[in-house]
Order: structure tokens, then sequence, then C-alpha cells
């Protein structure tokens, strides 16, 4: 995620940093050169008696346009059905602590529980940018925790057993009533919908096919727009069409890198500085000494 203070009009037309010219500079400057490619033949090619109008382009300009606005709209909602997901997750976490430290307050086993939290966290977050888990689970569960965790096809579905378990012994030993124990198992299960949440927008994508649609004919527009704008506009059809192209090209663009809003590209979710969040939080309720720092933007103002 890109966290930039507000900035002067200006300065924000020539930002590179957080925009998607990064990725499609490449294909503008092909487009540029087709235009002074199309120039250079237009004498050429009006000899054979072909010749484009701008009207056809301006009814499929508005269509294209259209169709990326929904496209973009649905995948912008999956982007903020995962940011309230992991919202909810903080909620339940720092609730479900706040309620077995107040039950619990005597439990010399209170930083267990507390790590596994952080650790479903973490678990969560790497199965959804598909890293290995393995070494930085170390760092929060035992060795045996670890063992039963990885073993599983879902790892934080385990922790979140593990966390039931840990809960379990309590009662069965007379710390917990079956009144209290229940609130802290339904804690758990608003983890377990966040964790089913996140499992599905990561597993079910925007349908390929629509995509497809949209970007084959994103670009075979931009493809053929220099030779609708040449016979009007001449030698300021590249930048014509270069700003035109701009607009549709970074509209589909923008619309991959929201469909997945687990990943690294810079307009996804800060996962790591959510879980960093959490984790700070959790050990401070827990009073522990040991505090990570937080984590901030860096010098182009990515939060990961």
């Amino acid at each position: 995620m890109i966290v930039r203070p507000q900035q002067h009009w200006l300065q924000l037309i020539f930002v590179w940093h957080g925009s998607v010219l990064p990725k499609i500079y490449t294909r503008l400057l092909l487009n540029f050169l087709l235009s002074i490619a199309v120039i250079a033949m237009l004498p050429w090619y009006t000899s054979l008696g072909i010749k484009f109008t701008v009207a056809p382009f301006s009814i499929l300009g508005v269509a294209i346009a259209i169709f990326l606005g929904f496209r973009n709209n649905a995948c912008y909602s999956r982007y903020v059905e995962a940011r309230l997901l992991w919202g909810q997750l903080m909620i339940a976490a720092r609730s479900l602590f706040r309620e077995v430290k107040n039950t619990l307050p005597d439990d010399p086993h209170l930083g267990e529980f507390v790590r596994m939290q952080i650790a479903f966290a973490h678990c969560l977050r790497m199965t959804l940018r598909r890293q290995p888990q393995a070494e930085r689970l170390s760092g929060y569960l035992s060795e045996e925790n670890l063992s039963r965790a990885m073993a599983a096809s879902s790892p934080a579905n385990r922790i979140l057993l593990m966390m039931g378990e840990w809960l379990a012994v309590r009662r069965r030993e007379g710390q917990l009533s079956d009144i209290l124990f229940h609130s802290l198992n339904n804690r758990l299960n608003d983890m377990s919908v966040v964790l089913a949440g996140c499992e599905r927008i990561a597993n079910t994508p925007v349908p390929f096919a629509y995509t497809l649609i949209l970007h084959r004919t994103v670009y075979l527009f931009c493809i053929m727009l220099p030779f609708a704008l040449v016979v009007d506009l001449h030698y300021m059809t590249p930048f014509v069409s270069a700003l035109i192209s701009y607009t549709f090209i970074s509209l589909d663009t923008l619309a991959e890198e929201l469909e997945d809003p687990f990943g690294t590209e810079d307009n996804d979710l800060p996962l790591d500085a959510i879980c960093n969040a959490m984790e700070r939080d959790l050990l401070q309720m827990n009073d522990e000494e040991q505090i990570p720092e937080r984590i901030v933007p860096d010098k182009h103002y990515q939060l990961t």
C-alpha cells in the first residue's frame, strides 16, 4: 500500500512510485513508436483507399470505458472486503486475548497462547502470499505444534484448533466456566470466518473469460487508434494516441493489481504492517518487554 502525504497537484502529475507507469511504460512507448510508423505509412495506405475514421473508435471507447469501470469496481470490492476481513481479525484477536487475560490473569502459559494468536496472523499472511512459513512460525510455536501445523493442508486452521485445545484444557481443569468457554470459542469462530473469507477471495479470481475479453479489446483498440487519428492530427498523433492508451491500459493494469489484494505490489494490502501492529498490541497486552519495531513506509512511501 502506498501511504503518501498530501502533495501539490502539480507534484502528483510527476509521481512515479505507486503509479502503474513502471509496469506499462514500455507498452506506451510501443504505441508511441507505432504512431510514428503510421505517420510514415500514411501516403501508402491512403493510396490503397483505406481510411479509418474516429467515429467507430469513439463508440468503442465509450463501451470499453464502461466495462473497465465494471471490472475495476469488482476488483476494488475484493480489495475492500479483504481489508475489512483483516480489520475484523485484529478486533477478534485483541478481544480474545483481553478476555483470556482477564479471566486467567495468573496462568503461566499466557505467553504460549498469545504467540499462537500471532502465529495464526503470520501464517494466514504467508498462506495468502504463497510464501514459506516454517522458519517464521518457529519463532512463535513449539516444535511439536509447528510440526502439527506444517503437516496440515491448512496450517492456519490447525493453529486455530490448537488455540481451541488450549482453552479446552483450562475448561477441563475448572479454570473456565461453560459460559466463558463459549464466549471465547465465539472469538475463535470469528477468526475462522476471516480465514475462510480470505481463502475465498484468494482462490476465486474474477472470471478469466471476462478479463480476457477486456484485455484483448483494450490492446486492439490501442493498436488501431493511431490509424484513425493520423488523418486529422498528423504529427500530434503519437502524443494523443499515447495519452488515450495510457488511460485504458492503466485502468486494465490497476484492475489486475486489485484483483489479488493479498500480493506484494504497490497497491496491495500491507499485510506485513497489519501483522506487525497485531503482534505489538498483543505482546503489550501481555506486558512483555521484547516488542518488535513498528513497520513504517519506506522511502518510496510503500507500506508492505
